[in-house]
């Protein structure tokens, strides 16, 4: 096909590609995020029409895992291209091609470069506004969050502060009455459960302090090796139930690290016994304790069913739980999150491949 133009056609190319523009200027404008596709749809449709030869054309949006072809895409083609770019990253690609067999390379205007390169660019935009907005989202999300969950601490220190006493006297008396009608088989079994129950609801309300983190600390530079090792050893019998295999690899010898010790202690028992919990028989935890220059680093690994993303956010929360009723009281996750909180360390969860869930407990050296 031959490639003379005149200036009237010329003329009407570029009102095309004017038009064009403003139109995908405007879809852009006017998206509010929520549907993407009929965006990508719109606007590559646009500019299709905007090209000199539309029906013998093809133009394809490629954005990460998204690709949207207007018209019948040729293999054998030849095409102009654009990169999609968000914060100075290529996120994808924006084409237009021609068939080969009818088309040369000078087939294409350098205005439609142009005009390929200024919608690359609007949708590059769109992309960073689109991030821009995801995390101010996600911000406030964990804004409000920490904000319901200092009101929550404050009134959890509160309640367990309140029931410490009572508790201590009815456990005190309990045991005075055991004494006492230690004879009476009957009286004794009775007084056996009601010490039961009051040492149970006293390890509620340690959890509770644990929480709102009320608990007082003991901070000493301790070799966290050996903490975790005895952790560990200690859960055994746990293991060896399910038929659990675990396995713990340290990045060195010796880790120090300036912590609670028993706080330490009891963030590794609740993240390994929710492990165990969530694993299947015969499953594997892992257990990677890396050490670098900035912060010290706990991956515990398992490979159970993994958190649905409808629970993700709300795993951390007190008294939130997936467990049977009787299982669990849902304030395992809490106390972990508070403590680590209060060493100024940070703990997230992720997926696990193929199955399951890794938590990951990073704390300062600083």
């Amino acid at each position: 096909m031959g490639i003379h133009i005149t200036i009237e056609d010329k003329l009407k190319e570029r009102i095309k590609e004017l038009t064009c523009l403003y139109k995908v200027s405007s879809l852009i404008r006017n998206n509010n995020f929520s549907d993407i596709n009929t965006l990508f749809k719109e606007i590559a449709a646009s500019v299709k029409e905007a090209i000199r030869f539309p029906e013998e054309a093809f133009v394809e949006i490629r954005i990460e895992d998204f690709v949207f072809v207007e018209g019948r895409k040729i293999q054998d083609a030849i095409f102009i291209i654009s990169a999609v770019k968000a914060f100075g990253k290529i996120k994808g690609s924006l084409t237009v091609g021609y068939s080969k067999q009818k088309f040369s390379e000078n087939s294409f205007l350098e205005e439609e470069k142009l005009l390929l390169h200024k919608i690359a660019t609007e949708i590059g935009d769109f992309l960073e506004r689109k991030q821009i907005i995801e995390k101010e989202e996600i911000a406030k999300r964990q804004i409000e969050r920490a904000g319901r969950l200092t009101i929550l601490g404050e009134i959890t220190a509160g309640i367990a502060h309140e029931l410490n006493t009572p508790l201590a006297n009815i456990l005190g008396f309990a045991e005075l009455l055991k004494e006492q009608y230690k004879d009476d088989k009957v009286a004794s079994e009775d007084l056996k459960k009601i010490i039961n129950s009051a040492i149970y609801s006293r390890e509620v309300v340690k959890k509770l302090m644990f929480f709102s983190c009320e608990m007082p600390q003991q901070m000493t530079s301790v070799n966290i090796n050996l903490i975790i090792n005895e952790a560990i050893s200690l859960l055994n019998p746990n293991f060896k139930k399910k038929n659990i295999q675990c396995t713990i690899t340290f990045s060195s010898d010796e880790i120090y690290l300036k912590v609670d010790r028993i706080q330490l202690t009891q963030v590794i028992f609740n993240l390994v016994i929710n492990a165990i919990y969530f694993s299947p028989v015969k499953g594997k935890i892992n257990i990677d304790v890396l050490e670098n220059s900035k912060k010290i680093q706990i991956r515990i690994s398992d490979e159970g069913e993994g958190i649905q993303s409808v629970n993700s956010e709300n795993i951390f929360n007190p008294f939130f739980t997936t467990k049977p009723i009787g299982d669990g009281s849902g304030l395992g996750l809490s106390v972990v999150h508070g403590i680590i909180k209060s060493h100024k360390g940070t703990i997230i969860h992720q997926p696990n491949s193929p199955k399951g869930t890794i938590f990951v407990v990073s704390f300062p050296k600083s």
